[in-house]
C-alpha cells in the first residue's frame, strides 16, 4: 500500500553559534525600516507593470 504525503514542513534556524561563532546580532530598526520600504517599492512596481500588460 503505498503512503502518500499531503504536506511537508521544515523549519531552520539559522545561526552559526554551533560552529563556535557567535550569533549575529538583530539589525538596527533603520536597517529594518530600510528593507521593509525597498521591498514596498518593489512589490508596488510589480503591481504597476502587471496592470500595464
Amino acid at each position: 500500500m503505498p503512503i502518500i504525503v499531503d504536506e511537508v514542513v521544515i523549519s531552520v534556524e539559522v545561526g552559526n553559534a554551533a560552529s563556535g561563532g557567535t550569533p549575529t546580532p538583530p539589525a538596527p530598526e533603520a536597517d529594518r525600516q530600510a528593507l521593509v520600504a525597498e521591498c514596498v517599492q518593489q512589490v508596488l512596481d510589480i503591481l504597476r507593470r502587471d496592470q500595464e500588460a
